[in-house]
């Protein structure tokens, strides 16, 4: 599925709306209201990326009542129940900080205050909680992710400097 590469999931279609087609959509964000506008999704049906016009949407909280072009009555609505919505990754809004999006820190090294240079993101795993993947020389070390570890993401340097909780990185290497 590399054609899922650019996009990002922003939520699922849950239930069926009444009977007219509209459809009931759970938005899977901290901040529904950046996407009460869009006027396009992306649903993932059967594995590809098919594009939905939208002609409403109300939302609420983080669920909105949506009515898609074409979709018109409660057969074609019940048919996108439990599909997956997407995004192209060019409509995230933009963070600052120590905020940080999982797909954007692949690859920045990570620097403990101490320790020094611990290695580059690998990857970002999602045991029970969200846990940064770094190798320092072949071994694996795992860093929660959390405002008291996480001190600052330098972008522009491409770089993450954490202050390692005392014990964690020994756990891993030694």
């Amino acid at each position: 599925m590399s054609e899922f590469n650019d996009y990002f999931y922003l939520g699922i279609v849950t239930k069926p709306h009444g009977y007219e087609g509209k459809v009931t959509i759970y938005f899977d964000t901290d901040e529904p209201q950046e996407y009460a506008d869009l006027e396009m999704v992306h649903i993932n049906i059967g594995g590809n990326l098919v594009p939905y016009f939208i002609e409403s949407l109300s939302l609420l909280n983080n669920k909105a009542v949506v009515s898609f072009l074409d979709v018109d009555n409660i057969e074609k609505a019940e048919s996108l129940v439990k599909k997956e919505i997407y995004l192209p990754i060019s409509m995230l809004p933009k963070l600052s900080g120590n905020k940080f999006y999982y797909h954007e820190v692949t690859g920045m090294m990570v620097i403990d205050e101490s320790f020094g240079e611990l290695g580059s993101i690998s990857a970002v795993l999602y045991p029970n909680q969200a846990v940064i993947q770094v190798f320092h020389k072949q071994k694996e070390v795992l860093i929660p992710i959390s405002d008291e570890i996480i001190i600052n993401l330098d972008r522009e340097q491409n770089e993450m400097i954490i202050r390692a909780p005392e014990g964690l990185l020994d756990v891993y290497l030694t």
